[in-house]
């Protein structure tokens, strides 16, 4: 394979971090040209240390000045950036080629949302950004010839399993593909009876028991609206609808997903699971390279098990149907409120049930609207945002 250049958008995150694992293991095919993140000023001076890109960015300015100290101090000549202005300049920098999105929520949407313009192949990691702008951000990446390759783990195993074109993209919208089925581990509370729901803490929402996540997104999978917002990226992606996209329990997180033929057929992606298999997917695509993974022993798995999900467990995940069903700015409301939702319960201040019932009220209190630019995007999420604090702040 010819030599990529990156720009890794969170790099400090579980998504860069396994991104970066995996490029070390291939120093001749990969350079790291920029890296960027929110506010670990010491995790991306590390990084920058060991990588030396030509760019760092951080999203948080105060954090920025304290990098380009740091970095100075070491005699570094990387250039240090700050704000969404300096992550969409790395993500449209016209020597890379490939850009990982891999900063989670709304804050990933405009610097992936400029890889789109510019052009990259995006290693997409950030689920929201598709949630968010689905129409806008597929439309501004056939636009600009842009080649999204999914980064999740049960997205990129759909896109394995569906059937390609001449290029080798995915086809979802075949006569030949029945259903797709996303698979979901059930999370930390799959068996915990409902009545101690009210009293689960953060500590024990964020261990998740099959992956290792950041602190957001262990909780969306906790609730099963990590499910829910795949199941909308899935029909973007892809270009699916919603009623054909089944989220399926499987607890051991060995089947990352299936795609069901017209013929009978089900093909499945497995797998250990780790994320560096499917980024090492995206980086080497159309080719395969190792990606530090121990291949999967299917004698130790042993046992597979499937369940649908229950509602009254995961009524998450049925506000993220809902959402499709609704339409327009459905989905931005859902996902500004559930954002809003998981930090204020982080922060010990709502309990855990608090989740959905928050996003019902955003859904309650403001009616869905077209949406036809990014300024109106980001209008509805701050006023989604707005609402669900203020239902926060009743509770």
């Amino acid at each position: 394979m010819r030599a990529r250049h990156l720009t890794i958008l969170g790099s400090t995150g579980t998504i860069g971090h396994n991104t970066l694992d995996v490029v070390a293991q291939h120093p001749q095919n990969f350079q790291v040209v920029a890296l960027t993140a929110n506010t670990d000023v010491d995790a991306l001076e590390k990084q920058c240390l060991q990588w030396q890109p030509e760019y760092a960015a951080m999203s948080n300015e105060d954090s920025a000045q304290q990098l380009y100290e740091k970095l100075k101090c070491h005699g570094l000549a990387t250039q240090v950036l700050a704000g969404v202005a300096g992550l969409q300049q790395v993500a449209s920098l016209e020597q890379i080629d490939t850009v990982v999105a891999g900063i989670v929520g709304a804050a990933g949407l405009l610097p992936s949302l400029a890889a789109a313009a510019a052009g990259k192949r995006i290693l997409l990691a950030n689920k929201e950004a598709l949630v968010m702008s689905g129409q806008l951000f597929m439309e501004t990446a056939r636009r600009n010839g842009a080649v999204l390759l999914p980064v999740d783990s049960e997205h990129n195993a759909i896109f394995q399993c569906l059937p390609q074109d001449g290029s080798g993209h995915s086809l979802g919208k075949s006569d030949s593909v029945n259903k797709i089925l996303l698979t979901a581990s059930g999370g930390p509370f799959r068996t915990l009876p409902l009545a101690h729901f009210d009293d689960i803490t953060p500590e024990q929402a964020v261990r998740h028991p099959n992956w290792v996540m950041g602190q957001k997104i262990s909780v969306d999978s906790a609730t099963m609206m990590n499910k829910g917002l795949e199941v909308i990226e899935a029909h973007w992606l892809f270009d699916v609808p919603h009623d054909l996209i089944e989220v399926v329990i499987h607890p051991q997180s060995v089947i990352h997903s299936m795609v069901s033929y017209t013929d009978g057929s089900v093909l499945a992606q497995l797998g250990n699971p780790d994320m560096r298999t499917p980024i090492a997917y995206c980086l080497a695509w159309p080719e395969r390279m190792s990606s530090g993974v121990e291949p999967l022993d299917v004698f130790d798995v042993a046992t597979l098990e499937f369940e649908k999900p229950d509602v009254q467990r995961y009524p998450c995940l049925q506000l993220c149907y809902q959402a499709i069903a609704m339409g327009g700015s459905a989905s931005i409301l859902l996902n500004a409120a559930n954002e809003t939702a998981v930090d204020a319960f982080l922060n010990q201040k709502i309990r855990f049930t608090a989740i959905a019932d928050t996003i019902e009220s955003v859904f309650n209190e403001i009616s869905t609207t077209e949406v036809k630019s990014l300024d109106d995007i980001l209008a509805v999420d701050r006023s989604a945002r707005e609402v669900a604090r203020d239902f926060i702040n009743r509770v």
